[in-house]
């Protein structure tokens, strides 16, 4: 028997659906708004949430995901009063098992139900059935969870794999945790570069050759995908291989067969493929640049690793991973980082990703020296110089920018909340920050460390006050980028 949320406003199709239900052996339970209904989700385990988009107090697509990953990780079928072609396309791509114009049949509601409860079922044996082994893999953002779902599915199957991001994102790991968790990962994970392969020398690469088959074959060499035989092919950065090289491999691929240089006679090997690359494949298919058949070969199932920038709240979470490695591995006690060190790496780009962010924290690790705490200082000058440029470059600019309607919101949450406190004395004097010191220095002093936070944030509130949302102008003003300016605020619950 499923357990089944109805979140929709209107109390006819509720108790239509309640009816379907019913009818079906199910049990089922409505809500008839977002805010009852995410508190049952929160609090229960659901296998199934039909979801309405236009509520009284919101709209359901902006919650789809945290439906989604609520305990019970339920499917959740979208309802809406109006055909939506973008709102389809939304919720499909969020993850919805399926999009429902109310009024639908009776036929298709119990349809659509029952294939949902199914799949559903079927997922929750396979979870129970198969526990991942995530060991290498940090992070929680919502971005890079979304990829945890492929790599289970990619390591229940032989399919071949296509993982796709930019340099640094961890595409070899996620390779090696698909082979670790299939059930070939008691036989070989073998690496291929790409790029290095070379059309003179990549049939003895890959096929191997014989003793004397050509100048220099002075002994018997065993190929790579020889080596790869009941394990797992690795393909780094495929998009790097030349036309000629790709013509050779898309029949050792489609056959699984394979002959040395030398040798007359072709060997098999049962080998399963997993390809990456940072290039935009479909693009080289359009320029003649990579073999159209190929790519369809290579990416039966795609997973595409979301760059740093993108993982929300993940680079604390590496970073103290990372810090707990290297302890380990200089044989050290454990060094936490400080609040000011994870204020510069939350306000960086992270161009090169987790790579560049493990040798940054490993450079500071090293730079603390004996000290059980590692600080912004410790970072490297290159470092601290690029982002302070990158942070005048943001501030100079006049438009929102990319991340700019966040930083909007959290302003305006923030004036909204300080305004509240205008009849304060102390807020409007006309130096705030000379009232702070003032009445500071009435008091037993407290730490510098203290005494400067509390002075940010009588700035921030008097820069909110005084400028009223103008975000290019509170930049300007304060040398802040908008990252930082957004940090600082959600440091300080302003906009609470």
């Amino acid at each position: 028997m499923g357990r089944i949320l109805i979140i929709d406003d209107d109390v006819q199709v509720c108790e239509t659906i309640e009816s379907l239900i019913a009818r079906a052996g199910h049990e089922s339970v409505s809500s008839y708004n977002l805010r009852d209904g995410l508190s049952k989700v929160q609090s229960d385990d659901f296998d199934l949430v039909f979801l309405d988009i236009s509520l009284p107090d919101g709209n359901g697509l902006d919650y789809l995901q945290q439906v989604k990953d609520s305990s019970g990780n339920p499917e959740v079928i979208i309802l809406t009063g109006k055909g939506d072609a973008d709102g389809a396309e939304l919720a499909i791509q969020g993850g919805a098992w399926d999009f429902l114009v109310k009024p639908s049949s009776v036929k298709q509601i119990t349809l659509s139900m029952r294939r949902a409860l199914e799949f559903h079922e079927e997922k929750q044996n396979k979870a129970q059935c198969v526990a991942l082994n995530l060991d290498n893999i940090v992070g929680k953002s919502v971005e890079i969870k979304n990829c945890y779902d492929l790599v289970a599915h990619a390591s229940g199957s032989d399919a071949n794999v296509l993982v796709n991001g930019e340099t640094g994102t961890g595409k070899e790991l996620f390779a090696q945790t698909i082979h670790e968790n299939s059930k070939r990962s008691g036989n070989n994970f073998v690496v291929v570069d790409c790029a290095s392969l070379t059309e003179t020398l990549v049939e003895s690469t890959l096929f191997g050759h014989k003793r004397g088959s050509f100048t220099g074959a002075q002994a018997d060499r065993k190929g790579l995908i020889p080596l790869a035989d009941k394990g797992t092919l690795f393909l780094d950065e495929v998009g790097e291989m030349p036309l000629a090289v790709q013509k050779s491999f898309l029949r050792v691929l489609q056959e699984r067969t394979y002959r040395p240089v030398g040798e007359n006679r072709e060997f098999k090997s049962d080998f399963r493929l997993i390809a990456a690359t940072n290039r935009d494949l479909e693009a080289m298919v359009a320029r003649g640049e990579f073999r159209q058949d190929l790519l369809y070969r290579i990416q039966t199932i795609h997973i595409h690793l979301p760059p740093l920038r993108e993982r929300e709240g993940d680079i604390r979470e590496l970073t103290s991973f990372h810090l707990s490695r290297l302890s380990a591995h200089y044989g050290v006690p454990p060094k936490v980082a400080s609040s000011d060190f994870y204020d510069v790496l939350d306000n960086y780009d992270w161009p090169g990703n987790v790579r560049q962010l493990f040798n940054v924290v490993e450079q500071a690790f090293v730079a603390s020296g004996s000290g059980n705490t590692i600080y912004a200082m410790h970072l490297s000058d290159a470092l601290r110089i690029k982002l302070a440029q990158s942070n005048l470059e943001k501030s100079g600019k006049g438009s929102l920018g990319e991340g700019g309607a966040a930083v909007k919101a959290a302003a305006e949450s923030a004036i909204q909340s300080v305004s509240e406190k205008k009849d304060s004395p102390r807020l409007n004097q006309d130096s705030v920050l000379g009232g702070t010191v003032s009445d500071i220095l009435t008091e037993e002093l407290p730490p510098l460390k203290i005494f400067k936070g509390m002075a940010e944030k009588k700035y921030l509130e008097e820069l909110l006050l005084r400028h009223e949302g103008d975000t290019t102008t509170i930049l300007k003003i304060s040398g802040l980028s908008r990252s930082h300016f957004y940090a600082l605020l959600k440091k300080h619950g302003i906009n609470d």
